[in-house]
């Protein structure tokens, strides 16, 4: 008995010292109520009280850490109105700035700004400085956070809110699952850029964490707090240092005898599939290289994850990450499918700066690479000749049937890659090719005359740069399921790969990596994503492996709009509003929505998941409310006597569906401000083109 007594002890000391030691941040306030909960019942058993822990005890332990944390913060406003500001960057400045405003907010009992109570008692804690670090600020917040003792005489105790210690802790092995439970919700809630510039392995990691987690527990709209515009410039800065010197197309000398390269193709904002190759194939080492095939970012909802965490992954090894452009790293695709407006979602009044950001680092992006010294890789496929491109800028209307003579290793290092879109002639046409080229199953290289951009890349192409460069294989990327759809003549890329060309001297590969694709929209082909590893000694032997899609949150599409000619002077906010919130809304996807059967509780208008609003015309349309990603209230507490079915059933229907009326505003909200941003930056350019 007295060792059951000890092993419970121990395990009650675990969850104390777990507890008390996790940040709170994204916990809603049942959350934070169960926890201190959980904290006095353990300190109870380590403690050896006889009595039972009540609400009440919780409660008085609360008051308690608000007063302690009202008092810390009237001395954080006291320390930081005589602190200097000298030699802080902009990244601390902001943050300094931001604490003072809360820490005036929490003293005034009305905050200024949304955040919750543990990033002032945690997070923000670290901008102290050392000498003030055993000052009464300081260990107001560690009180506020830490060991609190319950005052018996304020607590009330009544025998339906007791609460059994031994009900609670009556299992042993139980106890190693609760602490890993409560510490996996703690988790820093911003991305701090390094003091001294230096990106670390620990660094990066942390990133992926924080990105990972926030993908999870924050709303678009709030992704500007957990990596701020000046994060995402100094990593872009510094990637670009790094992206500028390499050449066109990069050579991959990887010929140590553990040596083996994994080569990735199109992952299309799809961050968690990502996350699930680096995590199951490793991370880059010494002996592990990664190329990766472009289109990082459209289509699917995390496109700035997915590229942060690649420059990271860069700017850290330069020598064993190697990212290669893709079609979609351009204005003219980002701006038709989503990235922009993701990244007007996500960093609001700051994104034509961010994005205009992300198109400089676009620009620098290599266009190929030789893996040790025989697999050619790339995005689209092969290219004309620097020859034929001087042609085609004389007689720009080329026909289909027209050929054009093939390029070489050479031709390839005289382009000029920091064009932003592919152009359609001229000199530098051979960008479009190697971006937008596609194999065929007939001989020759011809225009594309139906895309007008790339070209169309017959079996005799391959076998001839192969043959030309001594390569054996070239792997590329740029086709889904979808490209591939209704053809008999190629792969369908359901596992994610196909053999387009087999010739004498090699093979042609296409290779795509965004499995379930594409990630919004009508049609889902419930493919599998793929990946291509080649090893020493035989590098020109692939082994190709197929993966299922990761487990991701919901979330709804970045839809763009028309930031057509409209004269803003002329477009008043109820036409943008009507307009944002019925092309957003009209048609959402993979968004089944909770239903309850009101009327067997005698509620028979009961309100549903549909909203009349003005369709522009004079007239109303149905539009359907969208589920949140994150909705209040949910999970409900399992201890309250009321909430058994159906009432449960019936609070979630109503939690539910307030969140996504929530989420429906906020979206719209973000919608507007993005439209009219854009139309009078129009307006501006028309402007300044009328003076010139």
């Amino acid at each position: 008995m007295e060792h059951h007594t000890e092993i419970i002890k121990s395990g009650c000391h675990k969850i104390l010292e777990g507890i008390n030691s996790m940040s709170l941040v994204n916990l809603d306030d049942q959350q934070v109520h169960s926890l201190v909960m959980m904290r006095e019942i353990a300190r109870g058993v380590v403690d050896d009280r006889d009595r039972k822990v009540t609400k009440n005890d919780v409660i008085t332990t609360l008051r308690y850490s608000i007063e302690k944390m009202v008092c810390a913060s009237r001395d954080i406003v006291h320390m930081l109105s005589r602190m200097s500001y000298e030699g802080l960057d902009d990244q601390r400045m902001h943050l300094v700035l931001r604490m003072k405003e809360i820490a005036h907010g929490i003293v005034d009992k009305q905050p200024r700004v949304a955040i919750t109570t543990s990033e002032i008692l945690v997070d923000q804690v670290c901008f102290v400085d050392e000498g003030a670090r055993d000052s009464p600020v300081v260990d107001s917040i560690k009180i506020s956070n830490g060991d609190i003792l319950i005052d018996e005489a304020q607590s009330t105790m009544h025998e339906d809110e007791m609460l059994d210690v031994d009900q609670v802790l009556g299992f042993e092995n139980g106890i190693d699952e609760v602490e890993e439970s409560l510490l996996s919700s703690c988790f820093q809630q911003f991305l701090l850029w390094p003091s001294d510039d230096c990106v670390t392995f620990e660094w990066v990691q942390d990133m992926m964490f924080i990105l990972e987690k926030a993908s999870q527990k924050t709303l678009p709209t709030e992704f500007c707090h957990v990596v701020q515009t000046f994060v995402v410039f100094k990593l872009i800065d510094a990637a670009c240092n790094v992206l500028r010197k390499e050449p066109n197309c990069v050579e991959i000398n990887c010929l140590g005898e553990d040596s083996r390269v994994i080569v990735v193709g199109d992952i299309h904002g799809q961050f968690h599939d990502l996350m699930f190759l680096l995590k199951h194939l490793g991370m880059p080492s010494e002996n592990q290289f990664y190329v990766f095939n472009g289109n990082y970012v459209d289509e699917g909802a995390w496109g700035i994850e997915v590229f942060l965490v690649l420059l990271a992954w860069k700017v850290l090894m330069p020598q064993r990450v190697y990212l290669l452009r893709g079609n979609h790293e351009s204005r003219y695709c980002t701006e038709q499918y989503g990235f922009k407006k993701e990244v007007q979602t996500k960093y609001g009044n700051q994104s034509e700066d961010v994005y205009n950001k992300f198109l400089e680092c676009f620009k620098e992006l290599p266009l190929a690479s030789v893996i040790a010294n025989c697999v050619y890789t790339t995005h689209g496929g092969l290219f004309r000749s620097i020859h034929a491109a001087a042609s085609a800028s004389v007689n720009p209307k080329q026909k289909m049937t027209q050929r054009v003579d093939l390029g070489s290793l050479a031709d390839l290092s005289q382009v000029k890659r920091t064009c932003i879109d592919s152009p359609l002639e001229g000199p530098n046409i051979l960008l479009s090719d190697i971006l937008w080229s596609k194999p065929f199953n007939r001989d020759g290289l011809r225009v594309n005359a139906g895309r007008k951009l790339g070209l169309w890349c017959g079996p005799d192409c391959t076998e001839a740069f192969l043959k030309q460069h001594n390569l054996k294989l070239i792997i590329r990327s740029h086709e889904g399921p979808d490209a591939r759809a209704g053809r008999d003549d190629f792969g369908d890329m359901l596992n994610g790969y196909s053999i387009d060309h087999d010739g004498e001297s090699g093979k042609l590969y296409t290779l795509f990596s965004a499995p379930g694709y594409p990630q919004f929209g009508e049609k889902r082909y419930n493919n599998e994503g793929a990946y291509a590893i080649l090893k020493w000694p035989d590098f020109a032997t692939p082994s190709f492996q197929s993966f299922k899609s990761a487990e991701r949150p919901m979330v709804y599409p970045y839809l763009d709009f028309d930031a057509d000619d409209t004269d803003l002077s002329k477009l008043d906010s109820s036409q943008i509003d009507i307009e944002a919130s019925t092309s957003t809304f009209s048609s959402p996807q993979d968004a089944s929505r909770p239903e309850f059967d009101f009327e067997s509780l005698g509620i028979y208008n009961a309100p549903s998941w549909s909203v009349q609003l003005p369709d522009g015309s004079g007239g109303s349309q149905a539009v359907q409310v969208p589920r949140a990603p994150l909705v209040e209230g949910l999970p409900l507490p399992p201890n309250i006597e009321f909430l058994q079915e159906p009432h449960a059933a019936a609070y979630k229907y109503l939690f539910e569906l307030v969140a996504g009326l929530k989420h429906m505003i906020a979206t719209r909200e973000t919608e507007n401000n993005a439209r009219v941003s854009a139309l009078r930056s129009k307006a501006r350019k028309r402007k300044e083109r009328g003076h010139n």
